[in-house]
């Protein structure tokens, strides 16, 4: 088996993420690519180790200057090359690293959440956008959410496999009730359309499509908002067969709701930097705010480590920025 098909199979093994596994395959293609270069030839990574793997890593920081998470995440695709599918154990990273800026998130207010909110048409997009801020959701969760995981009655959302492979509850605002009923009976229509010429199809986590082998047609395993076209199981290669047993819908791509919420910030002259991502950091900081408390927020957003939930403790108003200036205080 070639190299890149045993990194595929080891990914797919390990139930990585589609979008994961392209962006590894490409950072060791520019691996082996930037070593070809010094050499004048192709090399297989078993014949290399530690001092090239250093090496790219530092032509990256040094030379490309990029940033410390993109050194990081070609970092992680070469330990995955050499220690899990060459099995190289002897690998000691020893490269200058790229620097973390130190980087405030981007927070609106809440008569600008409502401006840019205006501005969004109604639709997916609108529906999308207003649970990110309203139940803290990421993009791409939002985008993955599946019919089967909102719960009406109990006024929740489960969001299914979000990062680092976990689950967790949020809230489901009832701003956007009517019309995610309306978006989830339109795309039932469009499923039973589907059904009627043979398709239906939707991607199936892990190996449920072999364990429930008709799931994959099943109403409530389809997604909440589903893409325009019909199309097949991106995985389905010569490495393993694809999860989607005939043609089906994939979810709306996220690149569609980042130009709808980027054209509403303009048209409501907000003058912040502010993107999808932005919803989800308001709402953690109003939450924040209205005296939520931190660990509750942590669990909402899904962090690992409450540390990287105490930054909106630096852009709220009960914060650091929340004390009175001292030229305010003057008579």
């Amino acid at each position: 088996m070639k190299l890149l098909d045993q990194v595929r199979r080891h990914m797919r093994t390990a139930h990585l993420a589609i979008r994961t596994e392209r962006i590894y395959v490409s950072w060791i293609k520019r691996f082996l690519y930037h070593e070809k270069c010094l050499c004048g030839d192709w090399r297989h990574p078993s014949e290399m180790g530690s001092e090239e793997v250093n090496r790219f890593l530092t032509h990256l920081a040094v030379d490309r200057t990029v940033s410390a998470s993109t050194q990081t995440q070609a970092l992680s695709a070469l330990l995955l090359l050499f220690r899990d599918v060459l099995q190289n154990d002897k690998l000691n990273i020893d490269a200058i690293r790229a620097k973390h800026p130190e980087t405030m998130p981007v927070v609106l207010s809440i008569s600008e959440v409502w401006r840019v909110m205006r501005e969004i048409p109604f639709g997916a997009n609108r529906v999308i956008a207003g649970m990110q801020y309203g139940s803290g959701m990421r993009l791409l969760e939002s985008c993955r959410l599946r019919v089967k995981d909102v719960d009406f009655d109990r006024r929740q959302i489960i969001v299914r496999d979000g990062k680092g492979q976990k689950d967790r509850a949020v809230p489901l605002p009832r701003k956007v009730d009517d019309a995610l009923r309306r978006h989830i009976k339109s795309a039932r229509v469009m499923h039973e359309e589907d059904l009627d010429r043979g398709a239906g199809w939707v991607w199936m986590p892990y190996a449920l499509a072999e364990k429930y082998p008709q799931a994959g047609r099943q109403f409530g395993w389809q997604y909440v908002f589903p893409g325009r076209n019909l199309r097949s199981d991106p995985r389905r290669d010569e490495v393993s067969v694809g999860m989607m047993k005939g043609p089906g819908r994939h979810h709306v791509h996220e690149s569609t709701v980042q130009k709808c919420v980027k054209r509403a910030v303009e048209r409501a002259q907000i003058t912040k930097h502010a993107s999808c991502h932005s919803f989800r950091h308001s709402f953690a900081t109003h939450l924040l705010e209205s005296g939520s408390d931190i660990r509750t927020i942590q669990e909402l957003l899904g962090h690992k480590d409450v540390s990287t939930t105490m930054i909106y403790t630096h852009v709220s108003t009960i914060g650091a920025t929340g004390v009175q200036s001292p030229l305010d205080a003057m008579g």
